[in-house]
């Protein structure tokens, strides 16, 4: 199949609005070529999504505004500066948002050559086909250096312009090791999990205790998939193939995820409606601060951005409203010798008290469902020995 080729700097007009392709897979060999294409045309406008981690061609200052979906990890300094706005944004609600105030005319996208000749996406699907659905030129770095597992049809051949080549591979995304307390959390949440049920965890530390915790068959229906999958395929007790939109390792999983159907769009995997309905949900997640309530904050703090709401809330409701599942907040009791409960959240709240059905710490656990919101304050404060 044959492609029309051209340049960025063809592409661009001024005013118009860039997509830029995020996670893992990045097309980060292009950026500086992106970044001098949108300086010599003048007034574009970029979106990015969830950055794993910095990137110097990245440079927020050849455009007029940019703007993320995602804010913290590699996008922290940005956002801290100003330089990159950072709405309060769950992941489910991207796709509306690119079909409307952000609609891209360009979305810049690493393409994976199929075996059909055909192109597809590699290590992320997201908000992706929100984008190109809208009708954007895709400009396609095209790199046969990444795994197949996309579910959905290929990129719009008559849209597609190839802007280069490339044969780097994708980020190699490395997550500290679980500590003991770490695993002490995850022996409690884990405790908590059914067999059959579907599993969601989130990326870091935590979500791999929580893997290894795990003693029983589980499906894995997580917007983000760790390495520690692996190792839980490896102990025969994967239910099928996991659902995702975001490969989160390394070399490891991008190996075992080659040729799976594994990637979904945001549509398909963060629905509310399909995540609540069928095998009971357990979503595990962490939080920077809690208050005693039980609202969450993982956005980070007045002066230092951290993260962003992403998928937190989304798997939050579904997973109190899934009949059996049961929506999981798991942190430690400090973090760099500072309290995680505070009276007042730093920043607004992320995830709504009500959309945390239990509460996990290194001391223990508080089953918050049912109760009213003293006896919720008073479980709650328990735990950190209130």
């Amino acid at each position: 199949m044959n492609f029309r080729t051209g340049s960025l700097a063809d592409l661009l007009t001024p005013g118009c609005r860039v997509a830029l392709a995020d996670g893992i897979g990045m097309p980060r060999g292009i950026l500086p070529e992106l970044a001098a294409a949108a300086r010599s045309v003048g007034g574009v406008r970029l979106v990015v999504g969830w950055c794993p981690q910095a990137d110097d061609g990245l440079d927020p200052t050849a455009y007029a505004d940019v703007r993320t979906i995602m804010g913290g990890w590699g996008l922290r300094r940005h956002v801290e500066s100003g330089a990159v706005h950072a709405p309060p944004l769950r992941l489910s609600a991207a796709p509306a948002l690119l079909g409307g105030p952000w609609r891209p005319d360009v979305v810049v996208v690493t393409a994976v050559p199929r075996p059909d000749g055909s192109l597809g996406l590699g290590t992320e699907v997201a908000w992706l086909p929100a984008a190109i659905s809208s009708g954007a030129t895709i400009a396609a770095v095209i790199n046969a250096n990444r795994p197949h597992c996309e579910v959905g049809p290929a990129l719009p051949s008559d849209r597609v312009v190839v802007v280069g080549e490339s044969d780097e591979p994708p980020i190699d995304l490395i997550v500290v090791d679980p500590s003991e307390p770490h695993r002490v959390m995850a022996e409690r949440a884990a405790a908590l999990i059914p067999e059959g049920a579907r599993l969601q965890v989130g990326p870091g530390a935590l979500g791999t205790a929580v893997l290894d915790a795990v003693r029983r068959p589980v499906a894995i229906d997580s917007g983000l998939l760790p390495d520690a999958v692996v190792d839980l395929a490896a102990r025969g007790l994967l239910r099928g193939e996991p659902v995702t939109t975001y490969l989160a390792g390394g070399p490891r999983l991008l190996e075992w995820a080659d040729g799976r159907p594994l990637l979904h769009p945001l549509g398909h995997t963060h629905d509310g409606t399909r995540l609540s309905t069928g095998a009971p949900l357990i979503a595990v997640n962490t939080a920077i601060e809690i208050d005693d309530q039980g609202q969450v904050n993982v956005e980070g703090f007045p002066t230092s951005a951290v993260g962003g709401v992403g998928g937190h809330a989304d798997y939050a409701v579904a997973a109190t409203r899934s009949v059996g599942g049961l929506s999981i907040v798991a942190l430690l009791t400090q973090h760099q010798g500072r309290p995680t409960l505070m009276d007042r959240l730093s920043v607004p709240v992320s995830t709504p008290g009500h959309d945390v059905d239990v509460l996990v710490t290194e001391n223990g656990s508080a089953d918050l469902r049912g109760l009213d919101r003293a006896e919720r304050s008073r479980a709650i404060r328990a735990l950190w020995g209130h």
